[in-house]
């Protein structure tokens, strides 16, 4: 049976540059609309060009890593990752990087040649999504991680979101210090109502974001190669849900955190609020947590979930993502690797792969530019 007819990306990638980055001193890459698929041995490179993408979008990338990490091992200290976008308004031009006296300060963006304001500036014009290894034991994982994954989700539909996060840690912090110092109560009052202004906008951004996602999924529901899931989001207590959708949530933090000084001075931490939140993921057909599934339906789940929420990026922001898919057809049967290739078209995005065996995607056809990466040189493949 033919593949469905493509829906051509109206955003899509055309040109990539790196310098200094990771194992490569240079590295030039030009594309089309089509898929990526970069074939090479494990250590060739080739998740490092996903990371150098992933970079373009706002946050820390898909290795979370210290910038000043992403240096060429014997470089200068400066590294750069520069590409070209098509968008319907015409190309722009993205970089992003550190030079080399500029290592332990952020990293530096610009568009159109111009200096950023601000990282959050990239979500104007591209979203980037990812699936790693890395990621196969989310449902069974710390919370932390799905905790992670789920603000990766928020930041692809509101980019401003790594800042709320970032505002209510830093006052996280500074109540924890002031509990040890057993300062003056109007200062902890003072910091517990600052908490509460992120700890709402941080709250409500994941509950509206999973909200759309479950409206999504439970309307697609099982029909498509991957199974569709059930999201949630827990570890509010004390609150309810009615709470957040009344507007009181705010005032409910500072109540709480006031209630919640004597324990948690003893145990010398925040012990309420979104830091303690925890995606719920279930498998919708079965009725069953996530966590319960087999290996290879927690990984179809894992797929369905990016996939699903790559379209709800699409729908709400009108910026369909890059999707970057880490050795995503290794362990997935010829059936769903072809169920997969063609929901990405279906999706009209543009979607970079990788894997060691370039007969894993021989489904893709004409649908996708291959490249061997090799010792971090890259060469094009018929």
């Amino acid at each position: 049976m033919s593949a469905p007819a493509r829906t051509p990306p109206s955003r899509y990638l055309t040109r990539l540059r790196l310098t200094g980055f990771r194992n490569y001193t240079s590295a030039a890459l030009d594309l089309d609309a089509r898929h990526l698929v970069l074939v090479g041995h494990n250590g060739a490179g080739k998740t490092n060009l996903m990371e150098a993408i992933s970079l373009l979008a706002p946050g820390r990338g898909l290795r979370r890593a210290a910038f000043e990490d992403l240096t060429q091992a014997g470089s200068d200290g400066g590294w750069a990752v520069a590409a070209t976008l098509e968008t319907p308004a015409g190309p722009v031009d993205l970089g992003t990087g550190q030079s080399p006296d500029g290592l332990g300060k952020p990293r530096r963006v610009r568009i159109n040649g111009a200096d950023a304001r601000a990282v959050e500036a990239l979500g104007e014009h591209i979203r980037v999504m990812w699936l790693t290894p890395a990621m196969d034991g989310l449902f069974t994982g710390p919370a932390g991680d799905r905790r992670r994954f789920l603000d990766r989700l928020v930041l692809t539909l509101i980019p401003g979101h790594t800042a709320s996060l970032n505002a209510y840690e830093r006052a996280m912090r500074q109540r924890n210090r002031l509990l040890n110092e057993n300062p003056d109560r109007a200062w902890l009052d003072a910091i517990e109502t600052e908490m509460a202004a992120h700890a709402t906008a941080v709250t409500f951004a994941r509950a509206d974001t999973l909200g759309h996602l479950a409206a999504l999924l439970a309307a697609a529901g099982d029909a498509g190669p991957f199974p569709a899931a059930t999201v949630d989001l827990s570890g509010l207590e004390p609150f309810e849900t009615d709470a957040i959708q009344s507007g009181a949530l705010e005032t409910g933090y500072i109540e709480a955190w006031r209630a919640a000084r004597p324990i948690d001075r003893a145990a010398g931490r925040t012990t309420i609020g979104p830091h303690r939140a925890d995606l719920e993921v279930g498998h919708l057909g079965k009725g069953v947590p996530a966590r319960l599934c087999s290996t290879g339906e927690q990984k179809a789940l894992l797929i369905g979930l990016v996939l699903a929420h790559a379209q709800l990026v699409a729908d709400m922001s009108g910026l369909p993502p890059i999707l970057l898919l880490d050795e995503i057809a290794a362990h997935l049967d010829e059936n769903r690797r072809a169920g997969l290739f063609d929901r990405l078209d279906e999706l009209g995005v543009q979607c970079v792969m990788t894997g060691t065996d370039a007969i894993l995607f021989e489904a893709l056809g004409d649908r996708a530019l291959r490249v061997r990466v090799e010792d971090a040189r890259l060469t094009p493949m018929p």
